[in-house]
């Protein structure tokens, strides 16, 4: 994120005049003294590589803070210039930016906007009569002379359209989700997304041997979609994706067979799209994996993948001479046997517009809630600072950018509260922070349960926020998004520690509403502490759960929700049942729950996962607060002795810890509490 105040110095080139615009202004929160607001562009003319949006505030209105692009104030007149990666702007095209600032008196909205000095009346003027002005040095996208460093650095933000083409089955819906709309691919892109991945699997829609040749009408749908995104202004990753452990993964045992499959999949796909523009890149196949090999015979099989992959797409001439190809390690992993590896095969290959691909889900063991690995602790940043510096070094540093194709929390697959919401944001800010900081392109991966492929909304606004504030910089963070407050208990001040990653802390708000330091709250340092007379009238008439939520604000980046709650201990209730359907009633108070342990009576490990006492959250043991209760699951049961008692911890985010005991026999439960 750019401050107004500046960060660096911009070097000026001389931009294509745009030959007509419109913008669209909106803004999207308001506050006494302070507003976020939305800047859509829209180029109504020729191709810009590089623009500059300027305006004046109507009634004195100041920038504070902006995402996606640099905004400087000269006297009255306010300048956004591109932030590099969005610089340009296709025919028809749009991008957008975001800021905050503050008014006082009012806050009417400008209307004066001019792109690269033409104003954006939705006209469209004559392109040698409209006047240039100065716009920042951008990384143009390429053209026929491909370079594989600047296309993937074009592409950062990336997007995957996870779970619909790749789906196994009849057709893209075969796992839940709708048919691929163009609106869906408008939406990404309007989003602010710079690349899609579109992962298909083509095994359903292949035929027969000798021939496999692949269903007319599957591919003619694979190339109506790209187009879309094409079309979207959006660069393109399409692969083999679910074939690697369907039929792929029989290479050793079925060596002909495999590479038949294979090179008859990339023969037809270099042939459709020999003519495509270089914004479709090609990857060889998502998570390479081999059955009944070790890692080593594994990098060999792939390496014999990966180049004939190549041979087939440079063979095939036209576009595919110099687009570029992505090439996965083992497993996308980031280990650095695998890395060096792919290294052998770049080597060989001697080819400049190669790109190489890993996948990222977090530190185990806090990407799926178990082990007690609750938060975004230093061991878990330390995982991010290692995967990523080691990619850096072995292929960024060397002239081979990277794409990390897919990225997220492996917990997003039982359910998307599986981490905490504070240390999900706190996990995802740090990534795209630290993704930017070595030079490595993100692509998320959502099948569907983050973007609506119907609604086209988000269904974490706040995860959403921070993942388009962490495009362009950091987002000031906290040691707990959440204060509670014990009901039953006196009132304290409540102490959070600020972690500002290079902001300024500039208040705390309720709402629209400013809170008053000294009164309200106080900071000192990195120490943020709410006053208990405060947290008294925020609570109210302190009902269970959330009574109010606070917003840190930062100098820049997305601000941080802070929800104050009422609680008391949670409490347990005996029960019985199957092992199939076994639920504990709890009164949750108010409380959250954060983790689970079980143990034997000699303290032994209990359950799955026996090498830690902390279960894995929604795959052991899940809360469900509406119901009142918590439920665990035939896999927890699956793995505890008969006739033996284990003893329960759960452990809630407001600190309380309660215990519980079940004993299994014969396929069912019995549950005390404590």
């Amino acid at each position: 994120m750019a401050l107004i105040a500046g960060l660096g110095i911009v070097t000026p080139m001389i931009a294509q005049a745009a030959a007509g615009c419109e913008v669209d202004y909106r803004v999207q929160h308001e506050w006494p003294g302070g507003f976020t607001a939305n800047v859509d562009i829209t180029n109504l003319g020729e191709p810009i590589d590089g623009w500059e949006l300027t305006w004046t505030f109507p009634d004195g209105q100041e920038v504070s803070s902006a995402w996606n692009a640099t905004v400087t104030s000269s006297g009255g007149q306010q300048t956004a210039v591109d932030a590099g990666y969005n610089g340009h702007i296709a025919s028809n095209g749009s991008t957008s930016f975001g800021f905050n600032g503050s008014w006082s008196g009012s806050n009417t909205d400008p209307t004066d906007f001019a792109l690269n000095g033409t104003v954006c009346d939705g006209d469209v003027d004559d392109p040698t009569t409209s006047p240039t002005t100065t716009a920042p040095t951008t990384t143009p996208p390429p053209d026929d002379d491909t370079d594989a460093a600047e296309t993937v650095a074009a592409m950062q933000p990336g997007w995957n359209l996870g779970n619909s083409l790749d789906s196994v089955g009849e057709d893209e819906t075969a796992w839940g989700n709708p048919r691929i709309t163009q609106d869906l691919i408008q939406n990404i892109s309007d989003e602010g997304f710079n690349s899609i991945r579109i992962p298909v699997t083509w095994d359903d829609h292949q035929g027969p041997a000798p021939d496999y040749a692949i269903e007319s009408d599957y591919l003619d749908r694979v190339e109506e979609v790209v187009g879309w995104a094409l079309d979207a202004d959006l660069y393109v990753l399409i692969n083999i994706h679910h074939d690697s452990w369907i039929w792929m993964a029989d290479m050793q045992n079925n060596r002909a067979e495999v590479m038949d499959r294979y090179e008859v999949i990339w023969n037809e796909l270099a042939d459709r799209f020999r003519d495509a523009p270089p914004e479709l890149l090609f990857e060889s196949v998502n998570e390479p994996q081999f059955d009944n090999v070790d890692d080593a015979t594994g990098d060999d099989l792939l390496d014999e993948l990966n180049v004939a992959f190549h041979d087939i797409v440079r063979g095939s001439g036209g576009g595919n001479a110099d687009r570029v190809l992505v090439l996965p390690t083992l497993h996308t992993n980031a280990e650095q046997e695998r890395l060096d590896a792919l290294v052998d095969t770049i080597d060989s290959l001697d080819d400049p517009n190669i790109a190489a691909t890993v996948h990222y889900y977090g530190f185990w063991p806090f990407s799926v809630n178990v082990a007690g690995y609750t938060t975004f602790d230093d061991e878990v940043r330390q995982d991010v600072i290692d995967n990523f510096d080691r990619v850096r070094d072995t292929f960024v540093n060397q002239g081979v950018p990277v794409i990390i194709g897919e990225y997220g929390l492996l917990g997003f697959d039982a359910h998307t509260g599986t981490i905490e919401q504070g240390e999900k944001l706190k996990f995802f800010e740090f990534v795209g922070h630290y993704a930017n900081e070595t030079d490595i392109t993100l692509q998320l991966w959502d099948n569907g349960q983050h973007f609506g492929r119907t609604s086209f909304e988000w269904s974490d606004p706040e995860l959403y926020e921070m993942l388009e504030a962490s495009w362009t910089g950091r987002s000031g963070t906290a040691s707990t998004d959440q204060v509670f407050v014990e009901r039953s208990g006196t009132i304290g001040d409540a102490d959070l520690t600020l972690n500002l990653n290079g902001t300024a802390f500039e208040g705390l708000r309720e709402g629209g509403t400013p809170l008053e330091e000294g009164a309200d709250y106080t900071v000192s340092g990195d120490q943020l502490t709410i006053t208990a007379s405060a947290l008294e009238r925020l609570v109210g008439s302190q009902d269970y759960g959330v009574n109010a939520d606070l917003y840190a604000e930062f100098s820049q980046g997305a601000p941080w929700r802070i929800s104050i709650v009422s609680y008391d201990v949670p409490v347990l209730q005996d029960a019985s049942g199957p092992t199939d359907s076994f639920a504990i009633p709890t009164q949750f108070n108010g409380d959250q729950l954060a983790t689970m342990e079980a143990v034997y009576e000699d303290g032994a490990n209990a359950g799955p996962h026996d090498w830690t006492s902390y279960k894995e959250f929604a795959q052991a043991f899940q809360p469900d607060r509406d119901a009142g209760q918590i439920e665990l699951t035939s896999d927890f049961f699956d793995e505890v002795d008969d006739d033996r008692a284990v003893t329960l911890t759960f452990h809630f985010w407001s600190g309380e810890t309660v215990t519980y005991q079940v004993t299994e026999s014969g396929g069912n439960v019995t549950g005390s509490a404590s």
